[in-house]
């Protein structure tokens, strides 16, 4: 017979660890913290002058990680890996306000040879600002801006901003990794804010 567990062994069982992408957000919080205040103290969404210098930050970050979403590694464990990336999109919302293009980076975020745990970390940035677009895709409208012209890079994807996140922070929470793999996620979800301050503080 089978004897069902007491209040007290369930209460002595180890607690469940966070999730990776639980730990990430709070490994990163601070960063990110600091990168969303820098962005709404520019006032991005009170005119479209402010708005263009923020997406010329936003394309010079998606222009930084578009490399990604051709990442063999990402790929096996994305399939729709290359259906995620926004670069054409913030392009396009830039010749909509008649906005320059940013000239290329003097010095690339990452070599050609970008290991999968550091590739994961910079992903997490790029797709979790999928899901912050929400608010920043209802103020876009204010100043007369949506998914046809000027902030389709902050339009929801067809599914869900919701389900395509989960869809990726099971990739995530799953992906097997070893100590060293661990600690270049959370480098290179850093990497990736402080990358973004970088364009911010540029285009200023």
């Amino acid at each position: 017979m089978t004897v069902a567990p007491t209040d007290s062994t369930k209460l002595n069982a180890p607690p469940t660890p966070p999730a990776r992408s639980q730990r990430l957000k709070a490994d990163t919080m601070a960063t990110h913290d600091v990168l969303d205040k820098r962005i709404m103290a520019s006032k991005p969404f009170d005119n479209p002058r402010n708005y263009a210098r923020f997406l010329q930050a936003q394309y010079a970050f998606l222009r930084d990680v578009d490399a990604l979403y051709e990442h063999a590694g990402l790929a096996a464990l994305l399939p729709d890996l290359a259906q995620r990336r926004r670069y054409a999109s913030i392009a396009a919302d830039l010749r909509d306000l008649d906005a320059a293009l940013p000239a290329d980076a003097a010095e690339p975020p990452f070599g050609a040879e970008l290991d999968v745990a550091t590739a994961l970390g910079w992903l997490y940035v790029s797709e979790g600002s999928k899901l912050g677009a929400a608010i920043l895709y209802k103020l876009a409208g204010k100043i007369g801006l949506d998914e046809h012209h000027g902030a389709r890079h902050l339009a929801g994807h067809p599914d869900g901003r919701a389900r395509h996140w989960r869809d990726f922070t099971a990739v995530l929470d799953t992906a097997p990794l070893d100590a060293a793999g661990e600690e270049r996620v959370i480098a290179g979800a850093r990497a990736a804010f402080m990358r973004m301050h970088g364009h911010v503080e540029a285009c200023a």
